[in-house]
């Protein structure tokens, strides 16, 4: 992952292009590029936003499901893309009409991880979406959180209590 040395404030990252088709999160000011999902990383990202939106149907909600083209500011220079983010209509309309980037400074419904390929718990992919996901947006007050990992085959559903 490509880390920038001179740090950004957060209305800066939203400015930010740099005329690719590259994805960066905002951690602690420093712009961070996203590398390109493998193909099951994708396979299982398709899967969720099929069920979430059948489920959003179903239920007749006026929610938006969003595949990693949507942020959500989680501190003051922090900004993650969530592989899938659930959000309010309203919250989509406020984003739609903005000419920067569309990142909430309002929590998600839900943002959802899968995790990259990792070799044990000390590996850079494992700490971004166990630990440090996990504690910006419990942090920021994101009702709910999942974890799919597909080197352990297991989902993690974390639901904010009283938060």
């Amino acid at each position: 992952m490509t880390h920038t040395p001179v740090k950004l404030t957060f209305e800066q990252y939203l400015e930010y292009d740099d005329d690719t088709d590259n994805r960066y999160e905002l951690r602690n000011g420093e712009l961070v590029e996203m590398p390109p999902a493998s193909p099951l990383h994708s396979d299982i990202v398709e899967f969720l936003d099929r069920l979430f939106y059948s489920e959003v149907q179903r239920l007749e909600l006026d929610w938006r499901i969003k595949r990693g083209d949507v942020g959500v500011q989680t501190g003051l220079r922090t900004a993650r893309l969530p592989d899938v983010a659930v959000i309010e209509g309203k919250q989509w309309q406020i984003l739609r009409n903005k000419a920067s980037s569309a990142v909430l400074t309002v929590p998600s419904l839900m943002a959802v991880e899968v995790v990259s390929p990792y070799r044990n718990q000390l590996d850079e992919n494992y700490q971004r979406d166990y630990i440090e996901k996990r504690a910006e947006y419990e942090q920021h007050g994101i009702p709910e959180y999942w974890i799919v990992d597909p080197i352990a085959q297991l989902v993690t559903v974390l639901v904010l209590v009283n938060g």
